[in-house]
């Protein structure tokens, strides 16, 4: 592409946003990640927050409903900050606004190739620096002053790093527009809004912020009013040089959370510190926010401002961590209340841990926040030359199959060569059409099958359960019609079982990399990669599209005998087409889309804070039985 304009170097004075004066602009939500940078959310998430935004100012937005990465997180709109419910971990988010004629505008989004083959937006402010170069045909744009050594090049799509000379690929492509809104821009996106509009959320999220707001506005009246009116251990004496001054917040609409110039006097067990310096602390007789009682004590050279939002609004991750310890508290520091673990032993549960920390920053009372651990999903990077066959596994690579004994299998032959004909017939009803076993089967009228009476009865060998044989073959022909039968009763199966797996490829290979709980042996890893495309006969609704989301999928296997033994068995059910299925998300709620066909994979490499990770030293067993469960055991492997 040919441009003849001299090449752009960016000026940060000014132009990125949208005049407020104008009465029409994009708005576009971002988050701000552990770099300091603000990153932008989707077009349709920013879509979905300003449609909650209409309905409720001070709701909270469930980000899964609109993106399926997104089902752990939500906003807080009162708080403007993002929240991790599986983890506790905070970011502040912000709402900031575009010319309805620059990138987002317009819906293009300029991405830049990743070290895993993906692609990441840039930030709104370089993608809008970008596309206006773009526009205007220079042959290259320089980014340094906005803060990046990189040198975008039109011509040949890439950006190159000044300092390394490491080009990367670059791309242009259209998106759904960002949200047009007209009206006079708020002067503050981090409110607290005024009085609550519409009905409460019912969600347990919601629940525990009303509930422990509730709780903190109830503690701190009951404060006010020992202070007042006296009351055992709550009042301070005249001479008590303890006592901070507490001024009023409008962080919470109703009850004042604290009270005009109140005196708080000291309380006893576990401490949270807050402030900055002396031996300032919050103490509480347990970590059971809602039910306990909590004191302030301050040192006299201490004054409590409480000015809203604005101790949160800090670069990087951020989790409240709460102490147990009984010990006294070092000058100069606020200690941390850690949560230990994701699966609920620690001493306060994440979601609590979080909804906590948005409450005292939300009063205005400093927090010590640490960064939250993140899940390890990928190993250090590998170099092809060190990526090793498995062995005792041919190959590396498997492509999805045909259905298997399609062709010329008609239902009566199927049923009859797993089934025997009985003469005396039990007195006990049919489990598919639910009738008496010696009267006709249900399907009588509506089935019918040349030499398959509707009042023959047949065993099945493996298990012996009984059953009306029409009601065999309208089973079957409702099935996958693969030529394998499966018992209703006690799922034995008959034949081999296949599935309805859309095409794609496996690929399996070792990599350099020991798991967690494994640290003699390397490591399997599996990529599977399925495309989307359209449903056919087989599959729930034939002729619809249907979504592939978050392929290609890395999978990992201990290399130990038993961690190939469960690979060759993946590598069946591959080939039967039974690792995943087109259905219904279950986290997500999304229909016509890849799901996984109950077999269980590990997609955490170092960690397990998703349950989906290492270490787990009961896995390997448990995903021979889902095996098993499908047809594929033990017994099928050749050695």
């Amino acid at each position: 592409m040919a441009r003849p304009s001299p090449g752009l170097l960016v000026s940060v004075g000014g132009g990125l946003g949208y005049s407020p004066q104008s009465m029409a602009r994009v708005v576009v939500w971002e988050w701000l990640n552990e770099h300091g940078r603000w990153r932008p959310y989707s077009a349709a998430a920013c879509h979905h927050i300003e449609n909650v935004l209409k309905g409720d100012a001070r709701g909270t937005v469930i980000l899964g409903q609109v993106d399926p990465q997104l089902v752990p997180y939500v906003i807080d709109l009162q708080s403007m900050h993002q929240f991790r419910q599986d983890t506790g971990t905070m970011r502040p988010v912000q709402r900031n606004f575009y010319d309805p004629s620059s990138a987002p505008g317009k819906g293009v989004v300029w991405e830049w190739e990743n070290d895993n083959g993906s692609w990441t937006p840039y930030d709104m402010e370089l993608c809008v620096s970008i596309q206006n170069a773009y526009e205007k045909q220079h042959p290259w744009l320089d980014l340094s002053s906005l803060g990046f050594s990189y040198v975008v090049d039109f011509d040949s799509m890439a950006q190159t790093n000044r300092q390394s000379q490491r080009r990367r690929r670059i791309r242009r492509r259209m998106d759904l527009a960002y949200p047009l809104i007209a009206g006079s821009i708020p002067k503050s996106q981090s409110w607290p809004v005024g009085t609550s509009s519409g009905t409460p959320c019912s969600c347990q999220q919601c629940l525990l912020v009303h509930s422990t707001r509730a709780a903190s506005n109830a503690i701190l009246a009951s404060q006010q009013r020992r202070r007042l009116y006296g009351g055992a251990g709550g009042t301070a004496g005249p001479g008590d040089k303890t006592a901070p001054t507490v001024r009023q917040s409008n962080t919470f609409a109703g009850t004042s959370l604290w009270s005009p110039m109140v005196n708080v006097a000291g309380g006893h067990h576990n401490n949270i510190a807050v402030g900055r310096g002396g031996n300032g602390k919050v103490e509480t007789s347990g970590m059971n926010f809602p039910c306990s009682s909590a004191l302030v004590t301050l040192s006299a050279n201490h004054t409590l401002m409480i000015n809203g939002q604005n101790n949160l609004n800090r670069p990087g991750t951020q989790r409240i961590v709460v102490s147990t310890s009984r010990g006294a508290i070092p000058a100069g520091r606020v200690p941390a209340l850690p949560v230990k673990n994701l699966s609920g032993s620690g001493p306060l549960h994440p979601a609590l841990a979080g909804m906590t920390g948005i409450l005292m920053c939300a009063a205005g009372l400093p927090v010590c926040l640490t960064r939250a651990p993140k899940p390890i999903l990928h190993p250090p990077p590998v170099n092809k030359g060190d990526l090793k066959p498995v062995p005792g596994v041919n190959g590396i690579r498997r492509k999805t199959k045909k259905k298997h004994l399609r062709k010329g299998k008609n239902p009566e032959d199927v049923v009859r060569r797993y089934t025997e004909k009985i003469k005396v017939v039990p007195d006990e009803d049919c489990t598919i059409c639910m009738e008496r076993l010696v009267t006709s089967s249900g399907y009588e009228g509506v089935l019918s099958h040349r030499g398959i009476k509707p009042e023959l009865v047949g065993r099945l060998g493996k298990c012996g359960h009984v059953f009306h044989l029409l009601c065999l073959v309208a089973m079957y022909n409702n099935g996958n019609k693969d030529g394998s039968l499966q018992c209703p009763t006690c799922k034995a199966i008959y034949g081999e079982k296949t599935g309805t797996q859309p095409p794609g490829k496996m690929e399996y290979h070792i990599i350099p990399h020991s798991l967690p709980g494994y640290p003699e042996s390397k490591t399997i890893r599996i990529v599977y990669d399925i495309t989307a495309g359209m449903q056919t006969i087989e599959h729930p609704n034939p002729g619809k599209k249907f979504t592939a989301r978050g392929f290609p999928r890395h999978c990992y296997l201990p290399d130990n005998d038993k961690g190939r033994k469960v690979l060759k068995l993946l590598i069946m059910a591959w080939d039967r087409r039974l690792i995943f299925t087109i259905g219904t998300s279950s986290t997500t709620g999304e229909m016509d889309t890849v799901v996984w066909n109950e077999i269980h994979h590990k997609t955490e490499f170092g960690s397990n804070l998703t349950g989906h990770g290492y270490p787990d030293p009961n896995y390997l067993d448990n995903v021979l039985i889902e095996l098993s469960a499908q047809g594929v055991g033990e017994e099928n492997l050749i050695y």
